[in-house]
């Protein structure tokens, strides 16, 4: 029987599973209600072993072949954690958190894992291990860096490590895939500028932070535009200022927040000098002071050639070529996967969620997974491990 028509016997049970998972969202590091399902799940389906508490709330699977001592293993990963957003939806299965989503399709990616790991444990028709990786934190708090640093490949040893991310801007069941950078490295900045407090009536009597920082955010604009070779890339984005109380009050200070991304090491570099030249030279030249922090967050997740190949060969033989595209330029968002790429080789692909193409975008309150695309990631990750891990 193929793989996908054998998934789709336990369909129903996924989208169960998906949906109770998106009624009681968790935060980073915060996952111990969904680890312990999983666990209790990898358990149910006859894993070798579940190991529980990596990086606090982070679940492996093992799960051997029919030969389980060929020395051969990979690693398949899925993230588990919402995020802090209020849920709009309106659905059935909605959140039941106030404040707390799985606005991203994290349970829906744990959902497809754990039918991965459901029909490998039951067939075995590979030879070696596969590691399932259920990572906690992906959103802004490095799990899969916290999980590396704990020793997660030391503890599983593994040649290649995988991702799988659904992407609502593509048609439901496509996937997408390119060699080298696919997601973008990234910083938090924060910004404190010190000046003089005073009168709103009497202004000369200050020293305005809130013109202050309108002169910094407006120079941080040419940081791009007019320091990087335009055939690279790289954002800086202020998306937070905080200032003063009222009407007539000149505030002492203003805090800003924001965000930079790029791909190349080199371009980074340079956003982080820039960004703190023109901040505290600004600042001074108002006679005011200022704190700039270019707190590097994630790397760039870069996805290596050969797996990459082998991740698009998994998603040839499940959805068909016509479905299966190069995606022809990475985007500018941020995933933690990348601490596990810079550790193993592996590749992080896209899967298609859009019914309409007019579906909510990820980390939106209307954002909702699709579950028509479980089987088809699930059958994924299985044919992927049948295909690098042969029976011999």
């Amino acid at each position: 029987m193929p793989i996908i028509n054998r998934i789709a016997e336990f369909h129903p049970e996924m989208t169960e599973w998906r949906r109770d998972f998106h009624m009681h969202p968790e935060l980073g590091f915060e996952e111990h209600r969904t680890a312990g399902i999983v666990a209790e799940k990898l358990r149910q389906f006859g894993c070798d072993e579940v190991v529980t508490g990596i990086a606090k709330t982070g679940v492996v699977g093992v799960i051997h072949g029919r030969n389980g001592k060929t020395g051969r293993a990979i690693g398949l990963r899925a993230d588990m954690d919402a995020l802090p957003i209020e849920e709009a939806t309106g659905l059935p299965h909605a959140s039941t958190i106030p404040g707390k989503m799985h606005a991203c399709g994290h349970d829906g990616h744990t959902t497809m894992l754990l039918g991965a790991a459901k029909y490998l444990a039951e067939t075995r028709n590979f030879d070696g291990t596969v590691y399932v990786v259920f990572q906690p934190a992906e959103e802004n708090l490095a799990g899969g860096g916290v999980m590396v640093q704990e020793g997660l490949f030391e503890r599983f040893p593994m040649e290649r490590i995988f991702g799988l991310h659904n992407w609502p801007a593509m048609p439901e069941g496509t996937f997408a895939w390119r060699e080298g950078p696919v997601m973008a490295a990234v910083a938090n900045l924060e910004v404190t500028i010190t000046g003089k407090g005073a009168h709103g009536a009497l202004p000369f009597q200050g020293n305005d932070p809130i013109v202050i920082a309108a002169a910094i955010v407006q120079a941080l604009q040419s940081v791009v535009a007019r320091n990087l070779d335009a055939a690279d890339a790289g954002v800086i984005t202020i998306g937070h200022i905080n200032g003063g109380h009222t009407y007539n009050v000149i505030p002492e200070t203003v805090t800003m927040l924001g965000t930079a991304r790029w791909f190349l090491p080199e371009v980074g570099d340079m956003l982080e000098a820039k960004f703190k030249s023109l901040v505290t030279g600004i600042a001074a030249s108002f006679g005011a002071t200022a704190t700039a922090e270019f707190l590097r967050a994630y790397p760039a997740t870069i996805n290596e050639g050969e797996s990459t190949q082998l991740a698009r060969r998994a998603a040839l033989a499940v959805a068909g070529e016509a479905r299966v595209a190069h995606m022809p330029k990475p985007t500018m968002g941020a995933e933690d996967f990348a601490f596990m790429l810079n550790a193993r080789p592996g590749a992080y692909l896209m899967l298609g969620g859009a019914k309409t193409g007019n579906e909510a975008s990820v980390h939106h309150p209307l954002y909702d997974f699709n579950d028509d695309i479980l089987p088809i990631g699930a059958s994924y990750w299985v044919t992927l491990a049948e295909q690098l891990l042969p029976r011999g």
